[in-house]
């Protein structure tokens, strides 16, 4: 295996490896925890003009405080639509609205909240570090393959090398397999 394949396998690696780390890290964004983040609603699709639509797309997202996200939307004819898609989100959220603003407290988590959280937050990771060590050992394996590759193909032409340093002298095989049949191998008589 050469430099350059080295150094393309190694980019290669590092490039999904990344992508693995910034899926987590959103992932991670995305976990309702005591303080309130605009993230936390990126799941979040609306029934609206006939599809369903990211929430960020249909209102503006803002936190003017750390419990409380406000969700403003570009067409007050979607508010009650946004705020039955946030119930149905099942993040545990209560939005309200007030003709004009959709408003989304987030209440203090419980103990047995946390563990949950815990336990996601955990699974979560865990399926990054996951996703990191498949990455690494293709990558281990691509390279020990190539490895590989280039030592057969070095001891194909070392016994090459080696047959016609023989000269005429019967293989081991052939010996074997002449012993096999319960016959003396030939051997090749050097000229006088």
């Amino acid at each position: 295996m050469d430099v350059n394949d080295l150094k393309s396998l190694f980019a290669e690696s590092t490039k999904r490896m990344v992508t693995a780390l910034d899926h987590v890290k959103h992932e991670l964004a995305g976990v309702r925890t005591g303080r309130a983040s605009v993230t936390m609603l990126d799941g979040v699709h609306v029934e609206a003009y006939g599809s369903k639509m990211p929430l960020n797309q249909l209102a503006g997202l803002s936190v003017p405080e750390p419990s409380l996200i406000i969700a403003q939307p570009f067409d007050p004819s979607q508010l009650k639509a946004i705020e039955a898609a946030i119930r149905a989100a099942g993040l545990g959220l209560n939005p309200a609205n007030d003709g004009k603003v959709v408003r989304i407290p987030l209440p203090a988590l419980t103990e047995e909240r946390r563990k949950e959280l815990s336990k996601h937050v955990h699974k979560l990771s865990e399926e990054g570090r996951n996703t990191v060590r498949g990455v690494r050992r293709d990558a281990n394996n691509r390279q020990k393959t190539a490895q590989g590759l280039k030592d057969l193909a070095g001891r194909r032409a070392e016994g090459a090398r080696r047959d016609s340093a023989d000269h005429g002298q019967p293989h081991q095989a052939d010996r074997r397999h002449a012993e096999e049949e319960g016959r003396r191998p030939a051997r090749k008589v050097a000229p006088k």
